[in-house]
């Protein structure tokens, strides 16, 4: 079993009267509320986070691109690999990832996932997301009706950017290029290993994964059950081609709280999960659908789903904290807790792949820390055994002179780590 860790990078600071004077955290929420001194502090805490990670066992650490969103303050997911792969020398560096059809010409998407590649001495994941409307279209003004059409172009163009030893010309529909001849390549050879995220049902996802034998990376926000809708689905696709399942070719995220006990991780988390539910309860749905973002086929997946919820309609309220465990939508307790819950999960799913988001909202520094110092000593000793007879061809190979190469630490970093 692998464990990964995630950082979404959110604003802490939200007035409580954010939701009565905005619509949504996305798009056009006021920027006059960020404070961009603060910002450059939480950019440095947040590092520090994640270069803790790697220092307590985690085995990869994972970054991921928004745009004009609150809880989202990484619109480059490059930059902060980059920080990553000069102070962290082991971790996968699972970049989940880049909006590649963002990219004109997506070369430049080729270009800096080779240079980090290079620069982690072979540490990179490549996460190519199809992206979300608010991301996309709404916030970089992007035409839903020709978005897939662009991911699919973009993504055959790096592929080939990355592997093909000549110089070629390129004439696609969107892009037209003389020359493509990139320097500097990846280490890791035909390419990096690509996961592909998505959140809920996209059975179109499902077959692009099972075609090119990507990782297919299950979101539980919503908890177990629609996750396992989905991971069956995948599943499914690999069965119809007569393909062997392997775990390792799933991902599941989910968010992890850990504490010496069941009571003491409510007391201590929940506040930080209220604060984050309570500036996202009931967003502005107008941002997550663009006309002609879906295709048929997801007009009509999408059209299913809507009518059972429909059926069962369920009021806009915060859960509570047994709500969330209850649904699966949180693993949260004392380290025997949190084991029999992830257990339950990744068996279920038959996901070889654990991303764990150990941080939410406001949650402090220290607190965030010792949930995933927690984890790191008492959890991942208990689940590492999981699908040890299955091979792992979906992490990076690093190269041996960078992974024994120390990191240097600047002489006034800003790193509070315990002991």
């Amino acid at each position: 079993m692998k464990f990964h860790w995630f950082h979404g990078m959110p604003w802490p600071h939200l007035p409580d009267d954010f939701r009565k004077r905005n619509r949504s955290v996305w798009v056009d929420a006021d920027a006059s509320l960020y404070d961009p001194v603060e910002g450059g502090r939480l950019y440095h805490e947040y590092l520090d986070q994640m270069e803790y990670a790697e220092q307590v066992g985690f085995d990869g650490l994972i970054v991921n691109e928004h745009h004009q969103n609150v809880f989202g303050l990484m619109p480059s997911p490059q930059l902060m690999a980059a920080a990553l792969a000069r102070r962290t020398s082991r971790a996968a560096i699972v970049m989940l990832g880049m909006s590649i059809a963002l990219y004109r010409p997506a070369t430049r998407a080729a270009e800096e996932i080779a240079m980090l590649d290079v620069l982690s001495g072979g540490r990179i994941v490549a996460g190519f997301p199809l992206g979300t409307p608010m991301d996309t279209n709404f916030a970089y003004g992007v035409n839903p009706a020709d978005f897939r059409r662009v991911y699919r172009e973009h993504h055959d163009l790096i592929l080939r950017a990355w592997q093909d030893p000549d110089v070629f010309a390129w004439h696609g529909e969107s892009t037209k290029l003389r020359y493509v001849n990139i320097w500097p390549r990846p280490i890791q050879q035909p390419h990096p290993p690509i996961w592909i995220p998505a959140d809920g049902i996209s059975s179109e996802t499902w077959d692009f994964c099972a075609e090119r034998g990507y990782n297919y990376v299950c979101l539980a926000s919503r908890g177990i059950e629609p996750a396992q809708a989905a991971m069956d689905g995948f599943w499914s696709r690999i069965d119809d081609r007569g393909l062997e399942r392997n775990p390792y070719q799933g991902a599941v995220s989910q968010t992890i709280v850990v504490a010496e006990s069941d009571d003491e991780a409510q007391q201590r988390y929940e506040p930080h999960f209220e604060y984050t539910s309570r500036h996202t309860l009931d967003d502005f749905p107008g941002w997550t659908e663009a006309p002609g973002w879906r295709t048929e086929r997801g007009i009509r997946e999408r059209a299913e789903r809507t009518m059972q919820e429909l059926a069962n309609p369920k009021p806009a309220r915060i859960p509570t904290w047994q709500e969330r465990l209850d649904v699966g939508s949180l693993a949260a307790g004392s380290p025997d807790t949190v084991t029999e819950q992830l257990e339950h999960l990744v068996t279920t799913l038959q996901a070889g792949h654990l991303i764990g988001v150990f941080h939410v909202g406001d949650m402090p520094y220290d607190l965030t820390l010792r949930s995933t110092r927690l984890f790191a000593e008492h959890v991942i000793p208990r689940l590492r055994h999981l699908w040890q007879d299955h091979d792992d061809h979906w992490s990076p190979r690093p190269i041996p002179t960078r992974q024994s190469r120390a990191p240097k630490r600047a002489t006034a970093g800003v790193h509070r780590w315990p002991n």
